[in-house]
């Protein structure tokens, strides 16, 4: 458990004004306030061929764990104890409800990236959007066509897991799956990964179709407030995002198929009103198996009823808004030859 932060960390939880907004870190390495919840780090001297880094946090506020990772590694990279070779931008997502240990405060925020925050103007969570799309665009245009975009949205469930670290890859369109991102993936932990088959409003989303990252959202166990988190269950993503950040991954033996399970997202649960059922036992865990004819759930005439018997519940969460997504369907999948 920790509950000391950084100098980073507390000025996003506690916001004062800066005496400097750019300063230099140890081994020449200047860090960059760019507001208050983001700030940028260069390397005095970058890896050839570098790699443009964003990682973000927080982006639902009670997720803590992914945050105090974050910092940790902020810390290190301050005090010197890390060495970075790679510009990196740090984006503590929804800083409000992070201070008020809320999921959110007016509506979801990983439901309105790649635009769909333009019909929520005024709202907080839509205005955060904007802004960290701003911060993301900013950032990969400075990378040039030698060098890789990375983006890793980190965060953790509601719920628990059967695979309690999992990763989401965004829909890439016509483009392929990296292979050597699923084997890293698989180094720091990861125990499944959903393929993504449709478009979505999230940042990970966002960022791999817009800048052509490869971006994932990475759920890392379940959310706890500061203070709560056992971050030794955290310690395969912090070692290899280290690693990652100073230079010093090994080198990792090709994603083979079969080496953790794949699903695709074949349909979601969308509530439509707020006659929703979900016939789900509150402590359901994702990626729970649903028996062959077991009635999901259902909204008025509408009816989602399993059907094979190799389907799984992802992220289900009945107390959405109308319109939302209170669910996916998952099934198994295979890579494409």
């Amino acid at each position: 458990m920790t509950t000391s932060h950084s100098r980073f960390l507390q000025h996003v939880l506690q916001p004062a004004a800066l005496a400097e907004t750019s300063w230099t870190l140890a081994h020449g390495v200047t860090a960059c306030w760019h507001d208050d919840s983001a700030v940028e780090l260069r390397p005095a001297t970058p890896a050839t061929n570098c790699s443009y880094i964003l990682l973000s946090c927080g982006i639902h506020g009670n997720e803590t764990a992914p945050v105090e990772v974050v910092d940790g590694i902020l810390s290190d990279i301050a005090s010197g104890r890390l060495h970075l070779h790679h510009p990196l931008l740090v984006l503590f997502g929804n800083p409000q409800a992070m201070r008020c240990g809320e999921r959110y405060l007016d509506y979801d925020l990983n439901r309105l990236f790649n635009g769909a925050h333009q019909p929520h103007a005024g709202l907080y969570e839509a205005e955060r959007a904007a802004l960290l799309e701003q911060h993301a665009s900013r950032f990969f245009a400075q990378a040039g066509p030698e060098h890789g975009k990375l983006h890793y949205d980190l965060h953790t469930a509601i719920r628990g897991s059967v695979y309690e670290k999992f990763a989401i890859y965004p829909f890439l369109h016509q483009r392929p799956h990296q292979r050597s991102q699923l084997a890293w993936l698989k180094h720091c932990g990861i125990e499944a990964v959903l393929l993504h088959s449709k478009p979505a409003n999230t940042f990970s989303y966002y960022t791999s179709q817009q800048h052509q990252a490869a971006a994932f959202t990475l759920e890392l166990g379940k959310a706890r407030p500061f203070g709560e988190n056992d971050l030794s269950r955290f310690a395969g993503i912090d070692q290899a995002l280290r690693q990652l950040l100073d230079n010093s991954t090994p080198a990792l033996p090709d994603y083979r198929d079969g080496d953790y399970p794949l699903f695709r997202a074949k349909y979601d649960l969308i509530k439509h009103s707020e006659a929703f059922r979900l016939h789900l036992a509150a402590s359901v865990e994702n990626f729970t198996v649903l028996p062959d004819g077991m009635l999901i759930a259902e909204d008025g005439a509408q009816r989602y009823v399993a059907s094979g018997g190799e389907e799984r519940i992802l992220f289900p969460n009945p107390g959405v808004k109308p319109g939302l997504r209170a669910g996916i369907v998952v099934e198994p999948a295979m890579l494409a030859v």
